[in-house]
């Protein structure tokens, strides 16, 4: 098993051993390299002190970066180009702080520094020769694949809050269950989220939403009561109180008409980012598509008694806004979130239209000033159109719904992609244009005039064409301004 490690982590660790020191990959790498699952980052633990790591490194002409100052004990080793994080053995107590230690100190032994860990499935060490060290029976949970934390959960939740965030997170990456006793830990813990910062908060989402089972951390998330939680952030000095999620909540148990939709809102919400490719703007757009059903002033009755939301999607966008705000989302992905959100009813109402109607649509977001280029405005159509099938495929009324979305999203993104937004979409020869123009004024006007044109369909949007174009409106023009003064 150890061959396939990469040959630099291999090399520090037998370094290290030669020095007389232990050395262990450890942590998440571990879990994964065990489970057959891509390991990303290797991480070595072991008995050397920082110096004595720095000094081994040295010896060997490896370069060192010192990260004692951002997390303690811990010295990237550099070998071959590739970097390695190398932290002594490490044992901590944690105090007030909602996350950070209170005190952290060297260890002896790598069963002490495992110790102090979230989850028995992140608490493994593996040695040079491929032994494993598993002394909290983070095998039997891999194989079971489980969630269950080192030790006493609502210990280990009182020292860390974000622990909490990560056993979601980690469901939704690895596809475990969550231990019912880390369940209920964190039920009685969330009164330590409040002491978390909103951007630690934040990360966690995003890579809870990225996993490869999102509907399985946002159904823990719903169901533990953390996304009803609060943390916090630091505004001109003083902390603000930031609500997490709670809009979530309401889609638990909401009924839909079962004509349309045979689950509730929430499992219809989980289905859909189920569904989404992992992009984190349309995963957020998946999980707040239809955060606006079941609102007062949204929620109504058919004749026949069954519930409708019209109007959800533009209320579901306002909401959208506040939540990308409150969690202070950078502004390009808010935008595209808010436009995604406001857009997805319409996805599935153009779908029903002749292609001239999806046509003017796709032309009508051109001209909006949302975007400034086609590249941009066909990206936003790809994603909608994600959405919009990931949509219809929740439903829970077969596959025929998903692939008819899937077909009009096809082809919506043809003609998103071939819609010119701005001047420089147009396919121009401006050496061949300065020539039949002359003056840069002139190019300019004609150019405007050319883009609405190739956006209406008149006009091809290719070189030979824009370029006989611009000679029969320079033509226009002087006969224009001879008129004018004879």
């Amino acid at each position: 098993m150890i061959e396939t490690v990469p040959s630099a982590v291999r090399t520090i660790l037998t370094a290290l051993v030669e020095s007389g020191h232990a050395a262990y990959i450890a942590g998440g790498a571990v879990r994964d390299f065990l489970a057959g699952r891509p390991v990303n980052d290797y991480d070595i633990a072991t008995s050397a002190r920082p110096d004595a790591v720095k000094a081994i490194a040295a010896g060997r002409g490896w370069q060192v970066v010192d990260r004692l100052g951002t997390n303690y004990g811990v010295v990237m080793v550099v070998v071959d180009g590739t970097g390695v994080e190398v932290a002594t053995f490490r044992g901590e107590r944690y105090g007030e702080d909602s996350h950070r230690p209170a005190q952290v100190w060297y260890a002896d032994t790598i069963e002490e520094d495992l110790g102090r860990r979230d989850f028995t499935v992140n608490a493994m060490a593996m040695d040079v020769a491929g032994n494993i060290i598993d002394p909290f029976g983070g095998r039997r949970d891999l194989a079971a694949r489980l969630i269950r934390t080192v030790g006493d959960p609502g210990r280990r939740f009182g020292e860390d809050a974000l622990r909490m965030l990560r056993a979601c997170r980690f469901a939704a990456q690895l596809g475990f269950a969550i231990d019912d006793a880390v369940l209920a830990a964190i039920g009685a813990n969330l009164g330590r989220m409040a002491g978390l910062s909103l951007e630690r908060v934040r990360l966690e989402l995003d890579k809870l939403l990225l996993g490869d089972y999102p509907h399985l951390g946002l159904a823990a998330l719903v169901a533990t009561g953390l996304a009803g939680a609060s943390c916090r952030v630091k505004e001109h000095g003083e902390y603000q109180v930031v609500a997490i999620l709670p809009e979530l909540n309401h889609l638990v148990g909401l009924p839909q008409n079962p004509a349309y939709h045979a689950w509730d809102g929430w499992r219809h919400t989980l289905e859909t980012v189920r569904r989404t490719p992992s992009d984190l703007t349309l995963r957020w757009a998946a999980l707040l598509h239809d955060i606006g059903k079941g609102l007062p002033g949204v929620r109504a009755f058919c004749p026949d008694g069954q519930p409708t939301d019209h109007g959800h999607d533009r209320a579901g966008a306002k909401l959208a806004a506040a939540i990308a705000a409150r969690l202070r989302f950078p502004a390009q992905r808010r935008e595209r979130l808010v436009w995604l959100v406001a857009n997805h009813m319409r996805f599935h109402f153009y779908a029903a239209q002749p292609p001239a109607v999806v046509l003017r649509w796709v032309r009508r977001e051109a001209r909006s000033g949302r975007f400034a280029s086609s590249a941009e405005l066909a990206d936003a159509f790809a994603q909608l159109a994600e959405l919009g099938a990931a949509d219809a495929a929740a439903t829970g009324q077969g596959r025929r719904p998903g692939e008819a979305a899937k077909q009009f999203g096809g082809y919506v993104r043809q003609l998103a992609a071939a819609m010119p937004v701005h001047t420089r979409d147009l396919a121009y020869d401006a050496g061949k244009l300065k020539t039949v123009l002359g003056d840069g004024q002139a190019m300019g006007e004609f150019l405007r005039a050319a883009l609405r044109r190739v956006q209406d369909g008149q006009l091809e949007n290719e070189p030979a064409a824009l370029c006989a174009a611009a000679s029969k409106w320079r033509q226009r023009r002087q006969n224009n301004r001879a008129g004018e003064t004879g």
